[in-house]
């Protein structure tokens, strides 16, 4: 070895050593500060944002400004996964930390004889582990205002509510018990004949307003204490209900109206969204709270639109597979978190693999909290990430969806995807659970999945064929 090469290795090792040094420094900064004075926190969570929706991950129909805003205040991810392709499972694992179907949720809740018929829970057991009583518990006000859909509804009427999973105040809609804002028709109508809870009935349009109101209410009353909120809106999930008046903006895609109501909507919550923010920098809050943003599963696949000749509103960018899908299209979604003052701003993280598991562990890091004694996680503690370093995960993740073909699967014959699939390092291998159907990709050379390296490499497609038909025997 030279002296020039040598100089070179040792400047390299320094450096990645200076940047270990400074990320354990400011975590431990930030668990200090925790401690006497810990940050809160505002999850919000947006259902069925496709990753290549916000115009800061590629968006062009709709300039998504405070969206885009969180991001140049913060961290943007590219490598964050929800840990399931659909909404009850999705918010199971941010909600616990752990892998939805070890609670025997692993598709939306419906009725009780479709649950019955997918072997699924009516709800979530209370006695599941939440990061919101964890936060309550110790000294947190916790509230939840938006889509629940983790029991309660349909004629699912005995499900607890969302007090027994550590929130002192919620508002919800047809798809959860206790107080509850309904708009018109449908499962609305079921879910007012339940009673249980202060009913009020909005336009679909007016929901996330609400919510945001809620939201901002709750959080200037307990400014002067930590806070946990869940802001998880019911938009932009369709039908796409755009408030009067606003589809002139997007009067350019008026030949597909589905997208151009998809559009209104989602520019209408984006300016709910800043609404939130302006909040909380009128509060003073800006640099006491961590602000999370993701979507909780891929853009809508409807056979409908197929059918009808449009193409579906909302985008995974130039992920393939949309909701309903493992493929990165249905799983991989936008992923922001913001900290002024702590996190880094203007940051992408490129690099390091998150998932919707990770959020309990990580939220505990940073708060100081302790996890609850004798709950084994799925997710990891990833808060070095939210702090600004770049971790390599080293554990992989896991998916299972559709057991069976009852379970709903996305209108385009390409996004159906094998029901099990594994991600470790930058391999991702997907398998059916009798071992059909095996197929491999080379993420880091080809995330779109259009080349299957399933017989270019064999023994990496065994070891993780063998290791995610494992597990899945380890699940209810």
């Amino acid at each position: 070895m030279n002296l020039t090469s040598s100089r070179r290795d040792f400047m390299k090792t320094l450096g990645r050593a200076c940047l270990g040094w400074l990320s354990c420094r400011r975590l431990a900064g930030a668990q200090g500060r925790a401690r006497k004075d810990r940050p809160n926190i505002i999850f919000i969570f947006i259902d069925d944002l496709g990753y290549g929706d916000p115009s800061c991950y590629g968006g062009e129909g709709v300039k998504t400004h405070n969206i885009d805003q969180l991001a140049a205040d913060g961290i943007r991810f590219t490598q964050f996964y929800v840990n399931s392709p659909i909404c009850s499972p999705s918010r199971v694992a941010v909600t616990t930390g752990q892998y939805p179907a070890r609670h025997r949720i692993n598709s939306y809740l419906a009725s009780r004889a479709r649950n019955r018929r997918r072997n699924m829970a009516d709800f979530l057991d209370p006695k599941a582990p939440t990061l919101a009583r964890t936060l309550q518990q110790a000294g947190y006000a916790t509230a939840h205002f938006g889509k629940w859909h983790m029991g309660g509804g349909r004629d699912v009427d005995d499900a607890p509510h969302p007090k027994a999973y550590g929130f002192d105040e919620s508002l919800v809609s047809f798809e959860g018990l206790g107080d509850r804002v309904l708009p018109e028709g449908g499962l609305s109508e079921q879910s007012a004949k339940l009673g249980q809870g202060t009913i009020s009935r909005e336009p679909k349009h007016r929901l996330t307003e609400i919510y945001v109101d809620r939201t901002i209410e709750f959080i200037g009353r307990n400014r002067n204490k930590p806070f946990y909120v869940n802001l998880w809106p019911n938009d932009v999930h369709d039908a796409h209900v755009p408030q009067k008046g606003s589809l002139a903006k997007y009067e350019r895609y008026a030949s597909n109206p589905y997208l151009q109501k998809f559009y209104a909507v989602l520019d209408n919550l984006d300016e709910q969204i800043g609404r939130l923010l302006r909040a909380v920098e009128r509060l003073g809050l800006d640099e006491k709270t961590l602000i999370i943003f993701a979507g909780d599963n891929g853009p809508t696949d409807w056979p409908k639109y197929y059918k009808e000749g449009y193409g579906p509103p909302g985008s995974s960018g130039s992920f393939r597979g949309r909701k309903w899908s493992l493929y990165e299209g249905g799983i991989r979604v936008p992923f922001i978190v913001r900290w002024k003052g702590t996190i880094p701003a203007g940051k992408t993280n490129e690099k390091s693999v998150v998932a919707g598991v990770d959020l309990f562990p990580s939220v505990c890091a940073l708060t100081g909290v302790s996890s609850p004694k004798g709950v084994t996680f799925d997710g990891v503690d990833v808060s070095r990430a939210f702090l600004g370093d770049e971790p390599t995960r080293r554990e992989p993740l896991m998916w299972e969806y559709r057991r069976d073909p009852s379970y709903l699967k996305p209108g385009n014959a390409k996004f159906i995807s094998p029901n099990l699939a594994i991600r470790d390092g930058g391999w991702k291998l997907l398998v059916n659970d009798d071992g059909s159907g095996a197929e491999l990709y080379d993420l880091d050379a080809d995330p779109s999945e259009q080349a299957n390296l399933i017989s270019q490499r064999p023994g990496i497609a065994e070891k993780l064929s063998n290791a995610v038909l494992a597990w899945r025997k380890t699940l209810p």
